[in-house]
């Protein structure tokens, strides 16, 4: 058999995390991405840490791609494009809205060659509406999306968060906004159009508070560590010095954790017999005693006893871990400017054909003569558009042109 996506073809024309990881995310599970970037590149070809010329970052977001340069200021990309996409299944773009359909890119100039193909466009303020133009990069979008307004500590300022929250939900929507189009256009023969927003999709994962919000009037507030819903539910600072993340969702988990911290004479105390009691009461009881234990030892008896925990880890403590090192999270790949490196996997294992690293990520322009001999363009006219700066081959133009021949 083969990779689930294997004999899809996508477009990506994007830069930084949301779309090109929604590129990823296809090409990991098998789809044929093509990459088309400016001659200068996707600007995350430029983020550190750099080595031997290569951005390490981009490598990280960008593997089983093949990499296209066009510029598109030039008709004759425009219409390599065009070609390109009349043999494609999906295009992936993040350009800000109505700039692609100037140069004759839009989703109904695409569709008008090929009206099967999905067109999802990926944007700060969506395509319609008074903010549409208006950019939107990863800490705007959680500050306008009221995301960053529930983080930190009560009264003081919002703390951002460690991870790409918003370009990740976003990246997430759109590749479930693709797949969904390509089922669909399997059955009716019909693609579609999708338009995701980063702030939508940044409203979407704030589920909790946005149904508070509109259920109540009332504007949820940061809560520091800890949940908005249940308790005990936080992170505890240790005798040690360390930190102690400790989650009980349920009355059983709760006396569970309450037996193994000694307090299980208060288990039917009217202060903890219900969620809202739990949440009024929180720090009324349990904090002062799991504050008083060593976090490493606290956590092997709550994992034990199936309470939910877990230390705060830094990244060497992740990557060291026996249990994900056992599942492999760490791969081995190959770059031709890197050499070997490791690489964190596709988080999603599947009984057969599991997404693998079948191609580093790509160089600029690596794959320029090699996808326009196979449009059908001659090796002198690849030449000519290599010469004209149409397109290019950064790394060895030379070799390029001679690929294609």
């Amino acid at each position: 058999m083969g990779k689930p996506l294997a004999g899809i073809k996508v477009i990506e024309l994007a830069n930084f995390i949301a779309g090109p990881l929604c590129g990823t995310l296809l090409a990991d599970m098998g789809a044929d991405v093509i990459k088309v970037e400016p001659p200068k590149g996707d600007m995350a070809r430029a983020t550190p840490p750099i080595r031997n010329g290569e951005s390490v970052s981009f490598v990280a977001l960008n593997r089983n791609k093949r990499s296209l340069v066009l510029d598109l200021k030039r008709p004759e990309a425009i219409e390599i494009l065009l070609k390109l996409a009349a043999q494609s299944d999906a295009l992936i773009e993040a350009y800000r809205p109505g700039a692609l359909e100037k140069l004759g890119l839009g989703s109904k100039q695409v569709k008008a060659i090929n009206p099967r193909i999905i067109y999802t466009s990926v944007s700060g303020f969506g395509q319609s509406g008074p903010y549409r133009r208006r950019a939107g990069v990863n800490l705007i979008i959680e500050a306008f999306s009221g995301s960053l307004s529930v983080t930190g500590e009560p009264g003081k300022m919002p703390t951002r968060p460690g991870v790409q929250t918003a370009d990740v939900f976003g990246a997430l929507f759109a590749t479930y906004a693709t797949l969904a189009g390509l089922v669909g256009a399997g059955r009716a023969r019909e693609g579609f159009v999708a338009d995701v927003s980063l702030v939508e999709t940044a409203i979407a994962a704030a589920a909790w508070e946005a149904a508070d919000y509109l259920e109540t009037g009332q504007v949820p507030q940061p809560l520091g560590n800890r949940h908005r819903l249940n308790a005990p539910y936080q992170l505890f600072a240790c005798k040690d010095g360390r930190y102690l993340a400790i989650g009980t969702p349920n009355d059983q988990l709760f006396a569970n954790l309450m037996t193994e911290l000694g307090l299980q004479k208060h288990i039917n105390d009217p202060r903890f017999v219900s969620y809202s009691s739990r949440k009024a009461n929180e720090e009324a009881l349990v904090e002062p005693v799991v504050c008083a234990r060593e976090a490493k030892e606290l956590e092997a008896a709550l994992v034990a006893a199936g309470v939910p925990s877990a230390c705060v880890n830094n990244f060497k403590d992740v990557f060291d871990d026996p249990h994900m090192i056992a599942r492999g999270i760490v791969k081995d790949v190959e770059h031709p400017r890197l050499g070997k490196m490791r690489a964190t996997r596709n988080p999603i294992l599947l009984d057969h054909d599991s997404p693998t690293v079948e191609r580093h990520a790509p160089m600029l322009g690596e794959h320029s003569a090699e996808i326009l001999r196979r449009l059908g363009y001659s090796a002198d006219t690849i030449g000519q558009y290599i010469a004209a700066r149409v397109t290019s081959d950064a790394t060895k133009t030379e070799s390029a042109v001679q690929a294609a021949q």
